[in-house]
């Protein structure tokens, strides 16, 4: 028989736990088969096992971003990173294109996407089954806000798809079987976006507007991460990849027919809904955005959307610390490259490559942009009471044979301030590592965007940039502009978003999909091989900085845009259509 989806009710832990209280999330039975009479029972007045249902929808549909690709960061298959280890790591053969249609790349999640999308519908169409006696703090009915729950996760995945393949098989409200005879054609991209957006605009009003600290209530789907999937769907759509760059011209799988400015105005009104709302605000210290939790359990004031990874620990630490540090079993799996150093300016705010930066090529560390030391560790800088040595025979360099940077630089972001402990030997402490799907800075960076895209630089487009780079500790003089070069026109404003983009979101699986959606992928990853630094320790003590290539990433153009459909998809769908040059 053939199927579109062969799709199992099986509820399985994938990769962690959303946002949700440890608590919460921990009363789900492991590998259990739950059936839609037992889910969705009427005599459960509480909603216990509908609760466990959509618990494990949660877990299904998100994923923990840390080191989620074969123990890498996505950013490792863009120019920003490679892997440290040896071989040819998962993400490797996604920066250097070796994959298709019948070999899948480590990020391709169809199957995955799908088969939550179906349990969501489950929980969507047999949740009013259940009396459910629960309300929300406002007085009304919890069941409509679980409800709008599973149809925000539904919404999230066809996006992640949408983004992936462009447009795809829309499935409603209609419960597969097994037995199925399923023979469906891929919606049109502008149906599938439409969708999506319709969805988050029909559930906003229902779902709460805080997250809650009380059990099963604490980090779940609320109205502002409704809004900002909403303005991040807007936000693609618009973008040169699928609005008027259509890989395939007169293809409405693959994009838009034409351009419309005025998918860019509705971008910017999506994103201005959310400042406008006032519920989100800048963390004043850059790092604590990532290692705190948000409110109200504690003091994040940033954060829209993001996965609870467990209690404070130290995985993000020994997965990617630089690797000298025995007692703290750092095992650098990520090099950050030099092509990614080079985006950062100067602590002043320009641009190294602009005089006024005063940039000192003999002491390039010096007076950076203060994201820099807290996104990379570079050679010089403080761990754990100690330097990080990546010159030629330093405790923390290039090669070996143990996973090493290639690069000379090691991924410093998402980790805690452990500068200075007083622990003999220096060890790690635990630290929150939330994965954060949506924060308030890319909403900021998303209106700035689309704004400047719609009708040029404007006072808002600039204040976006001054908040952003007050927050990250930017010097800036009387006139409070941070480094921001003025009277930019639409050109040079763009050029400036993209790279402010780049240095704020760097490994947050952002700049992977930015290459794509701007439609420069091709030309990044093709005309500028990946770079890092061979540091040389002279016997006098002086540093010698010699620049390296380290990898030549591949892009097919304009075959890679977008990925292949998965080929035993294609085989057993007569109406699947393939996506052009796989």
């Amino acid at each position: 028989m053939k199927q579109l989806l062969y799709i199992t009710i099986v509820l399985c832990l994938v990769g962690g736990v959303f946002s949700a209280c440890r608590k919460a999330y921990e009363t789900v039975p492991l590998g259990q088969q739950i059936t839609s009479d037992l889910a969705f029972d009427p005599r459960d007045s509480l909603g216990v096992q509908a609760m466990t249902y959509l618990l494990t929808t949660y877990q299904q549909a998100f994923y923990n971003g840390h080191n989620r690709i074969g123990g890498n960061y996505l950013d490792a298959a863009s120019d920003d990173a490679v892997a440290s280890a040896s071989g040819i790591p998962a993400v490797q053969a996604i920066a250097t294109g070796a994959y298709s249609a019948t070999l899948s790349n480590a990020d391709d999640n169809w199957t995955r996407s799908y088969t939550a999308i179906r349990n969501a519908t489950v929980f969507i169409v047999n949740i009013n089954r259940v009396p459910m006696i629960e309300k929300l703090p406002n007085g009304q009915p919890a069941r409509a806000a679980y409800r709008s729950e599973a149809r925000f996760l539904r919404a999230w995945l066809y996006f992640q798809l949408v983004k992936r393949y462009g447009g795809v098989p829309l499935l409603g409200d209609s419960i597969r079987q097994i037995t199925d005879n399923i023979q469906l054609p891929r919606a049109s991209f502008s149906d599938c976006i439409n969708y999506i957006v319709s969805e988050c605009d029909n559930i906003k009003d229902s779902l709460r507007t805080a997250a809650m600290v009380t059990p099963n209530t604490y980090g779940r789907i609320t109205q502002g991460a409704a809004m900002a999937l909403k303005a991040e769907v807007l936000l693609y759509a618009a973008s040169p990849l699928f609005n008027g760059g259509n890989i395939d011209a007169g293809n409405a799988l693959t994009g838009y027919p034409g351009y419309d400015v005025n998918r860019w105005k509705l971008a910017a009104d999506a994103a201005k809904a959310i400042i406008d709302g006032g519920a989100y605000k800048l963390m004043p210290n850059f790092n604590d955005v990532f290692v705190t939790q948000a409110a109200p359990v504690g003091p994040n004031t940033e954060i829209i959307c993001w996965m609870q990874v467990g209690t404070p620990d130290n995985r993000v630490e020994q997965s990617n610390a630089p690797v000298g540090y025995t007692s703290a079993g750092g095992n650098g799996a990520t090099s950050p490259t030099q092509n990614l150093v080079d985006a950062f300016g100067s602590d002043s705010g320009y641009a190294i490559t602009d005089p006024a930066a005063h940039f000192n090529a003999n002491d390039p560390y010096a007076h950076r942009d203060p994201r820099f030391a807290l996104t990379i560790f570079h050679n010089g800088s403080l761990w754990l009471n100690r330097s990080v040595q990546t010159y030629n025979n330093g405790l923390d360099k290039p090669g070996g044979t143990v996973q090493q940077t290639k690069t000379s630089y090691y991924l410093r972001k998402f980790m805690g301030a452990f500068e200075s402990v007083s622990n003999n030997p220096p060890s790690y402490s635990g630290t929150y590592h939330d994965w954060v799907y949506y924060r308030y800075a890319g909403v900021l960076l998303n209106y700035a965007e689309a704004l400047n895209e719609f009708s040029g630089p404007s006072t808002e487009v600039y204040n976006v940039l001054y908040a952003l780079r007050k927050r990250a500790g930017i010097l800036t003089d009387a006139s409070n502009t941070y480094g921001v070069p003025q009277g930019m026109n639409q050109q040079t404003m763009r050029t400036f978003i993209r790279n402010e983009r780049r240095v704020e979101m760097a490994f947050e699986e952002q700049r992977y999909w930015d290459l794509r959606r701007w439609k420069i992928a091709a030309q990044v990853y093709n005309e500028a091989p990946l770079r890092g630094l061979d540091l040389q320790l002279s016997s006098s003590g002086q540093l010698f900085y010699n620049p390296i290539q380290v990898l030549k990433t591949v892009f097919r153009d304009p075959q890679m845009y977008l990925y292949p459909i998965p080929y035993s998809e294609v085989i057993k769908n007569s109406q699947m259509q393939q996506n052009p040059l796989w």
